[in-house]
């Protein structure tokens, strides 16, 4: 049977928001324009750029967005840390001889190094793709279910074939995640294990 589990990687392995805060704060003192890092934070999941596109004319994006990812190996990895529960649900997709991949909308970069600090046993990382556009890395990886926190985590799992595994712990609650078709709402990755034993116990898995 296959295992292997797709996982996003803000606010669902990796707690960002003080590192994201402290990379946006830092961009706006030094371009010298208003960015709310603390409303940034509370929805986090879209590309870089389109949340810049909240705070910035678009000729200045460019720009802006390469200052930002000078600043953020510096400011932001450094400060992140695991979500509740993060290394135990890896530990029980191992357990089972399944496989892990994180596909996130943070540069590959960052969000390898991102992995590298919290000490995630993960096979593979890709970075830079959002919503539907996860799914042919997932496809190709053999991911069974794939888990984030975000609705367009929803729409990455359905184009990847695998089931839409959502944690309640980003920007939507989880009466929010299951409107919006998720397979599965947990709380948060605390609830992880014991689903994903009873998934694959029950034969849920193919």
């Amino acid at each position: 049977m296959q295992t292997s589990v797709g996982f996003d990687l803000d606010m669902t392995l990796a707690d960002t928001r003080s590192g994201i805060a402290a990379v946006y704060d830092e961009l706006s003192a030094r371009l010298g324009v208003l960015i709310d890092s603390q409303a940034i934070i509370t929805r986090l999941g879209p590309p870089l750029e389109h949340e810049l596109a909240n705070w910035l004319p678009l000729e200045a994006i460019p720009e802006a967005v390469l200052l930002f990812r000078e600043l953020y190996p510096e400011l932001g990895v450094p400060v992140h840390t695991a979500m509740a529960g993060a290394v135990e649900a890896i530990e029980a997709v191992r357990a089972q001889g399944g496989r892990i991949i994180v596909v996130t909308g943070k540069n590959l970069r960052d969000a390898t190094s991102t992995v590298e600090r919290l000490g995630l046993a993960v096979d593979e990382v890709v970075g830079a793709v959002f919503g539907a556009a996860k799914g042919s890395a997932l496809a190709r990886f053999g991911a069974a279910a794939y888990v984030g926190d975000h609705v367009a985590d929803i729409e990455a799992a359905r184009a990847g074939g695998a089931v839409s595994v959502t944690v309640a712990t980003g920007p939507y609650t989880l009466g929010e995640l299951r409107e919006h078709g998720a397979d599965v709402a947990l709380g948060d990755l605390t609830e992880f294990a014991d689903w994903f034993a009873g998934w694959r116990s029950a034969g849920q898995l193919w």
